[in-house]
């Protein structure tokens, strides 16, 4: 049965507010330094795709939604902060406040179709993704914003999904991972988290009284312009690419180094190489201007790398710094890729430094209101496959095949990349990536053919896109 977006439709039940299974106490809890990143502001949304145990049928004997929202509240009991308010101090900063009538808002929602027919969202667009995810006001009737919303969608099938919004100032990649692990051991009926989560934001509280505003290590209006952008005309899309492909890339970009009679002094991994070409694509497909300068920012954990204090095990607060690349649109073109991946290789080796985590921490970012996300020339990328979300088990009976981010909120910019592990129900993608981009519509088509002809680069590479069916990848 194929999905029609004029025939797709959704039953919404009420929002209820899941409490933690005990009492907790009036408190307000600080954040670190880390947290309180203005430019990590904002709900990031992911939504987890289950396939039913019996897809011919939904006479599952657990119902999800029950599952869950049982689940979630034993998980509050220990990540209790999550069932707050996010709320604005005097300096600016924000803080969580804990009321016992403090509850995550979770809503209900039953669909009219098998999720089959949406390919278990791994080949339709971003409007179903989207759909899926927690669509009502973010902040409570006196304007205060929620750390967690849910959403759980029942299907047809017996499938569901699970749109889970955190927001980025209580908790990264790395947290979230930890809080969904905990929730899905507690529906599987573990009496306690297999990881105790710890708060304990003041531990990690190593910034200076006198912060510098963030220094653009592009310059001051020196960054490359597009004759797509700004525009409001944004689609949403993946590209995905196999494993061994990368593999190939990863050896022709080597082998490119011995042609150019050059030295490697490490190793450059699959990432720096599929970084390298995803950047230098997006620049051609936008057409930017060839003196102007580009800025590819990778976002990169530090937990393994701060030991003075190091952070405490079951920490699920945010432990990241960016680290860049800067070069002009005709650099980023004409110089050789293996040189473009070595590059990106010898910026994350910054992040293992101390003294740059710690100036990181010291440095005033703009808030996401106040960054030129519209201009095009920066590019910040985000790589989810190794935070363990597709290694969860399974829930209410149903196994998870899928997970994908939902452009809206933070997850919808045009600067953004996230890259994720395929889908479990493509067998084609072993050791693949898929990658999570929002472009102009003109320039996603030109972006398409840039990674199209990836081919030119290793003998019969292939890609595909799975938002545009007629595109050839």
């Amino acid at each position: 049965m194929a999905y029609h977006k004029e025939t797709l439709k959704f039953e919404m039940k009420e929002v209820v507010f899941v409490k933690p299974s005990s009492s907790i106490p009036s408190s307000i809890l600080s954040l670190s330094d880390f947290d309180h990143r203005t430019d990590c502001n904002g709900i990031g949304q992911i939504i987890f795709v289950y396939q039913s145990s019996n897809i011919d049928s939904s006479n599952n004997k657990l119902d999800p939604f029950f599952v869950i929202k049982e689940a979630l509240s034993k998980a509050l009991l220990y990540y209790y902060p999550l069932a707050g308010r996010l709320v604005e101090n005097g300096d600016g900063k924000l803080s969580v406040h804990l009321e016992p009538n403090h509850g995550v808002p979770l809503i209900e929602a039953i669909a009219n179709c098998y999720l089959s027919s949406l390919q278990y969202l791994d080949g339709n667009d971003v409007e179903i993704a989207n759909k899926l995810a927690f669509d009502l006001p973010l902040q409570d009737k006196n304007g205060q914003q929620y750390p967690l919303v849910m959403k759980v969608t029942k299907f047809l099938c017996g499938g569901f999904t699970i749109g889970l919004g955190i927001s980025h100032v209580v908790s990264d990649g790395f947290g979230v991972a930890q809080f969904f692990k905990a929730m899905n051991e507690l529906a599987c009926g573990k009496s306690e988290p297999s990881i105790k989560p710890v708060w304990e934001r003041e531990r990690v509280l190593m910034g200076s009284i006198n912060k510098q505003p963030f220094q653009d290590p592009m310059g001051i209006d020196t960054g490359a312009i597009s004759p797509y952008l700004p525009t409001s005309n944004l689609v949403h899309g993946c590209i995905k690419v196999n494993g061994e492909d990368i593999r190939r890339l990863k050896m022709s970009l080597m082998k490119e180094f011995v042609y150019n009679d050059k030295t490697m002094k490490q190793n450059i991994t699959a990432l720096d190489c599929v970084m390298a070409y995803v950047w230098r694509s997006r620049a051609k497909a936008l057409n930017q201007s060839y003196d102007g300068k580009t800025r590819l920012s990778i976002m990169t954990g530090v937990r393994k790398y701060l030991v003075d204090p190091p952070f405490p095990k079951g920490y699920y607060g945010n432990a990241v710094v960016d680290v860049y690349v800067v070069l002009t649109v005709k650099e980023l073109n004409g110089k050789p890729l293996s040189e473009i991946a070595m590059l990106i290789n010898m910026s994350k080796k910054g992040a293992s430094n101390s003294d740059y985590i710690k100036k990181s921490i010291n440095t005033i970012y703009p808030s996401l209101d106040d960054f030129n996300h519209e201009s095009g020339a920066v590019v910040s990328l985000t790589d989810w496959r190794h935070l363990g979300y597709m290694e969860m088990g399974d829930l209410a009976g149903n196994k998870l095949v899928n997970m994908v981010p939902a452009p809206c909120n933070l997850f919808g910019m045009v600067d953004l990349f996230i890259l994720t592990p395929p889908s479990k129900l493509d067998s084609s993608m072993k050791e693949g990536v898929r990658v999570f981009t929002s472009l102009p519509s003109d320039a996603m088509q030109k972006f398409i053919e840039e990674m199209n002809n990836l081919n030119k680069t290793i003998d019969s590479f292939t890609t595909q896109s799975i938002w545009w069916p007629n595109a050839k990848l």
